[in-house]
Parts: structure tokens; C-alpha cells; sequence
């Protein structure tokens, strides 16, 4: 019976946690992760969304100069505008609207995401969201590791009520997003017209990382608010989504880690030695150097 049941059962929305206003500078930036009633919505830690907003030309563009992390991967959309990135690994890209920056801080890397040359010289349109994805003890201390996608280089798959999905990574029927990540984890954008209706699939258990980029829609029956974190039950096999108007959402899941968070600004551990360790580690030129 139970059986029967789960087999047809959908998520329920159980709670919209607001993207707070917290600027950096002239950045306009929200955030819905960490919040006052959610610490971590595991294994997804952190989002910050950047803009929308207009950069007049000569403008100083990101503030996000070299600064160390480790414990965790960093996974950058770049909704509108460009993005520089570079690091201690010696990788470094130019990714444009509509691509993904996807770093794994893993054992500790520096790097700077700012804004490229034209960018700052012409100026223009910005948006950007930043997820951290938390990674298990036993990865933490992973390799360094950087792939920077540019739109043509990520599968948009067209789904069956109208809507699409741009997939980063996992597997979509037939489809396997290109980054290859260390934890299974599952990530895309949507982007659903008017009157579109999509039911995604979701295994029984996985955590939904689901976040209303804009636009109206519904999770579960239940209106869902633009600029919002929706969180929902681990139940159910899939989740159902309506646009009531042109919307955008980042759609994500991954496996409940369950285990002792420690963070301390850029660095996310399971202990709190370990994070003296990695501040140590740090200071002492282990995570390699990156020039502003």
C-alpha cells in the first residue's frame, strides 16, 4: 500500500524562507541562505543573488577580489552580465551570460570572481547567484578543482509543459549535465513561460534546493513567492511547478549529508580545530597565492 502511494506522491511546499537585502557596496545583493529560521538546507549552505542591476560604464564591477575557501564547492550562475574567474589552481576563465562557474574549494584554493575588462570599461546589465554546496568529511579535503561553462556548453532540455531546463549536472532521461561533481549532486535553471505546468522528478529522501529567480509561480498547488528559498518535504518523488507568469527558478537536489556543520567565514569543516587548522593553513601559504 505504502508502496502505491509513495509511487504517485508529490512534495509538499513546507516553507518560503525570503531572500534578505544585505548590499555589498553598490551590489545589490539578497540573500535566503542562511536565514532566521534555516541554518542549511543540507547539503546546500549559502545563496546569494546579485542584482538584477545596471553597471554604468567605468564602473568598478564585483568586489570579490582573491579570498580563500575549503570544506565546500562554490557554484556561480551567471544569470546576466560577465564573470572573471581565477584561482591559487592557476585556472582562470571569462564566463558570460546564461554559464556556470563550478569550483570545489575541496583542500583550499584562492580565488577572485571579478568583473572583465569590457565590463568594467562598458558597463551593462548584472545578475549573478552564488550557491555553496557542502561537502562530506570524508571530501573535504579534495583536490582543488574549476570548470567554467559557457551557455552552449550546457544541454537546454525542452520539457513537456513548455518550460526548459538548462542542466549543470546530473542526469535528465538520456541527458548527463557536464560537470561531474564528487556527490552526486543534481543542478539546473529553469525557465518556465506563462501557463507552463512541470513535473520534476525527485528520488524519495534527496533534499530540493529549489529558489524563485522571479516571476509567479506555483510549488505543490501552493503560490510560491519570487526571491524566495522554497523549501519542501523529503517525501515525494517529484515536484510540480506552474508559472502563472514568465519565471526563473534554479532547481537543485543532493543527498542529506547529516553531519556537524563548523563554518567560520570562508571555510566550512565538521569540527572546530579543524577550522583553526584551515585558518592556519591559510596564513602559512598552503591554499597557494593569487595576484589581485
Amino acid at each position: 500500500m505504502a508502496l502505491t502511494r509513495s509511487h504517485h506522491s508529490l512534495r509538499r511546499l513546507i516553507a518560503q524562507h525570503p531572500a534578505r537585502r544585505d548590499d555589498i557596496g553598490d551590489l545589490v545583493t539578497r540573500r535566503p541562505l542562511p536565514g532566521p529560521q534555516l541554518e542549511q538546507l543540507d547539503p546546500f549552505l549559502f545563496l546569494n543573488h546579485h542584482g538584477p542591476q545596471l553597471y554604468p560604464a567605468n564602473n568598478r564591477g564585483l568586489p570579490f577580489g582573491p579570498h580563500p575557501h575549503r570544506g565546500f564547492e562554490t557554484v556561480t550562475f551567471i544569470l546576466q552580465g560577465s564573470l572573471a574567474h581565477a584561482d591559487s589552481a592557476s585556472h582562470q576563465s571569462v564566463i558570460h551570460a546564461g554559464g556556470v562557474h563550478w569550483m570545489t574549494a575541496g583542500s583550499g584554493i584562492v580565488h577572485a570572481e571579478v568583473s572583465p575588462t569590457e565590463f568594467l570599461r562598458d558597463g551593462g546589465p548584472l545578475e549573478i547567484l552564488q550557491l555553496w554546496v557542502n561537502l562530506p568529511a570524508r571530501l573535504k579535503m579534495s583536490e582543488p578543482r574549476y570548470v567554467g561553462l559557457q551557455q552552449e556548453s550546457i544541454p537546454a532540455i525542452a520539457l513537456p509543459g513548455g518550460g526548459e531546463l538548462n542542466l549543470i549536472a546530473g542526469e535528465w532521461q538520456e541527458c548527463v549535465g557536464p560537470v561531474d561533481t564528487l556527490t552526486a549532486v543534481f543542478m539546473s535553471t529553469l525557465r518556465l513561460p506563462a501557463g507552463a505546468r512541470e513535473q520534476l522528478p525527485v528520488a524519495p529522501g534527496r533534499q530540493v534546493f529549489l529558489y524563485v529567480v522571479e516571476g509567479d509561480v506555483t510549488v505543490g498547488g501552493e503560490p510560491a513567492k519570487p526571491h524566495h528559498l522554497i523549501e519542501v518535504d523529503q517525501d515525494g518523488d517529484s515536484v510540480v511547478i506552474e508559472a502563472r507568469s514568465d519565471a526563473r527558478l534554479l532547481f537543485g537536489h543532493g543527498d542529506v549529508i547529516d553531519e556537524p556543520v563548523v563554518s567560520h567565514g570562508p571555510f566550512v569543516m565538521n569540527t572546530r580545530d579543524e577550522i583553526i587548522q584551515a585558518v592556519e593553513d591559510y596564513q602559512n601559504g598552503k591554499f597557494g597565492g593569487l595576484d589581485a
